[in-house]
């Protein structure tokens, strides 16, 4: 195992390296483009590793590579066995592994438990077989109700369930079957019966199927509803002015159940035989879910029989207000106590980017945090302010004990695209609602590397023909200006702010160190000391004067998000994050 033991009095610790990690996530189908198809793929990856290397992060978490019809791009699996034709081989992941190892870089996979996609030949074995089959065990099949005049006998669904992607969440096997099958998100992802024994073997193959390939961890799709309750029966009510695509969250019979912590220590029991029999092996894995306010609930998933770790969403789902944002820190710290570290996130492949998020005129009120990633705001934006605090919120984050990841693009500043033309969206979210959601395709915009637009930007090589095809989403115009190539050269550009504060929180062990203490200085001022170190986040639009704040009096300025104010004695800027050291304390 790789760990180390560290003494903290009476109690040892093991060290973990994914404990601290900062993780580099990679949307494969928008990072980068080998051979000029216009869609990402693994050697693109490749070609473009030096880059994410160059940050000084410990990891990649790749999003689902595996073949799948890409109806909800990977997340509808059709063989936990083998990659995506678009995106290579085994070989190709194979020697994008040895990259990263070369570059100290892990890899970590995404894995589906929820759900395949309706084109696996499990659920293609099980449409074509009878009712009460063993093919169909593996899947959620119930008889259907009568229809509502009395002409079909199974004619409505077996219960009121809907998905959460919008619609109901069963679809009828076929017209003349008098079954229908449960799909959570989508009807072409119909959910496994994790019950029943082939489904459980299957994962615990797939777990040492990729760890035989080097694999270092997976995240881990979508717990929440993992698990239902076995008579299946009626959702209650929800309450009025839910939005539709909350409601599949608000029903107790298929979220968060207790069925569901059943299969995670079965995964745990997998990824620990494992290492048993692979000693210098240390894997994980992160738990995906959201549990915003919750930390009851984090503490019941993270332990040592289920997830080493879980997506502390707090305070990428904030509003820019520091009540707030104290709340956001002080519940995912709760983990602590329990001798695991928080996972923090700003971004994701599932949320407007934080540029725009934190842009919006409505970006500081209270009223508007949530727990629901796909619930965007809709106001103003306006990208300088936007921009300026997501510096800050990265500085935050970055001073917080445990592991963070980082969503590709947002070391770039990358705002969300919300002008994708609508014949050309692609996310479920869209399609099933009808429009009335726009769903996540604007930050999953193919990547920027230079701004040269007959590549797409550099997205894309030309391929064997020599030529680059349209990439699989539109990038805007002005696209190249927020290019990998033109802000490596800038000082003061956000991948310059990503490397400084990955390097000074591994210089000064901030991520491991010591525990969070929040301060009250000053209204509209996130401060908080962590041993010698101090960092205050001014969620204001003015300055704040530090020079009248004892506590922090005398503290030797470190680091700011806006380097240029760096020089203003004993003021914090608006919308700006300082660190300072204490060497007194």
């Amino acid at each position: 195992m790789t760990a180390t033991a560290t003494q903290d009095g009476d109690r040892t610790e093991m060290q973990h390296w994914w404990q601290d990690a900062v993780v580099y996530q990679v949307y494969v189908r928008s990072f980068a483009d080998a051979d000029g198809d216009g869609i990402g793929d693994l050697e693109g990856i490749r070609r473009e590793l030096e880059h994410i290397a160059s940050l000084g992060v410990d990891a990649i978490w790749l999003n689902p590579c595996y073949p799948s019809p890409q109806r909800d791009h990977g997340y509808d699996v059709a063989d936990y066995f083998a990659i995506h034709h678009e995106y290579g081989d085994l070989e190709v992941f194979d020697r994008l592994v040895a990259d990263a190892r070369t570059r100290g870089l892990r890899v970590l996979m995404d894995l589906v438990p929820n759900h395949c996609s309706d084109q696996h030949a499990w659920f293609r074995a099980a449409t074509a077989a009878a009712p009460g089959s063993a093919e169909r065990a593996r899947f959620y099949f119930r008889d259907g109700r009568p229809s509502a005049d009395g002409s079909d006998p199974h004619g409505s669904p077996p219960n009121n369930w809907m998905a959460a992607f919008g619609g109901t969440a069963w679809t009828r096997a076929s017209d003349d079957d008098p079954q229908w099958y449960l799909g959570t998100f989508t009807p072409q992802q119909p959910d496994f019966d994790h019950t029943n024994a082939d489904v459980a073997r299957m994962f615990a193959e797939v777990f040492e199927f990729w760890f035989d390939r080097g694999v270092e961890g997976f995240r881990v799709d979508a717990i929440t509803p993992v698990g239902k309750d076995p008579d299946l029966p009626d959702a209650p009510p929800v309450p009025p002015g839910t939005d539709e695509l909350q409601v599949a969250w608000e029903n107790p019979h298929t979220v968060f159940r207790p069925e569901g912590h059943d299969v995670w220590r079965a995964f745990r029991t997998t990824i620990d035989s494992y290492m048993a029999a692979h000693p210098g092996r240390d894997l994980m894995m992160v738990a995906e879910s959201y549990m915003n306010a919750r930390p009851d609930l984090v503490r019941a998933f993270v332990n040592p029989e289920q997830f080493h770790q879980a997506f502390a969403f707090d305070l990428l789902l904030s509003p820019w207000d520091r009540a707030q944002i104290e709340r956001a820190i002080t519940d995912s710290i709760d983990i602590v106590e329990t001798g695991a570290t928080p996972t923090w996130a700003l971004n994701n492949h599932d949320v407007q980017r934080i540029v725009t998020r934190l842009g919006r005129a409505t970006a500081t009120d209270p009223a508007s945090v949530t727990n629901n990633a796909l619930g965007a705001q809709t106001s103003p934006v306006d990208l300088d302010v936007g921009r300026r605090r997501a510096r800050a919120a990265i500085a935050l984050a970055m001073a917080m004990p445990g592991s963070i990841y980082l969503y590709m693009g947002e070391e770039l500043g990358l705002p969300e695209v919300l002008d994708v033309p609508d014949e050309r969206r692609e996310d479920p979210v869209f399609l099933h609602t009808d429009g009335a959601k726009i769903g996540r395709d604007g930050c999953r915009i193919p990547l920027p590397w230079t701004d040269d637009p007959a590549t797409s930007h550099g997205f894309s090589s030309p391929g064997d023909a020599g030529t680059v095809a349209e990439p699989w989403l539109p990038q805007p115009e002005g696209w190249g200006e927020r290019a990998v190539q033109r802000l490596d050269t800038d000082e003061t550009s956000m991948p310059a702010l990503y490397r400084e504060l990955i390097a000074l929180r591994r210089d000064r062990a901030v991520a491991q160190r010591d525990p969070v203490e929040l301060l009250d200085l000053a209204p509209g001022l996130v401060a908080l000391r962590r041993g010698a170190l101090v960092v205050l986040t001014n969620v204001t639009s003015s300055p704040i004067a530090v020079d009248a704040l004892g506590d922090v009096d005398g503290a030797t300025p470190l680091f700011s998000s806006e380097p240029s104010e760096m020089h203003t004695p004993g003021v914090v800027p608006p919308d700006c994050t300082v660190w300072l050291v204490d060497d007194v304390e």
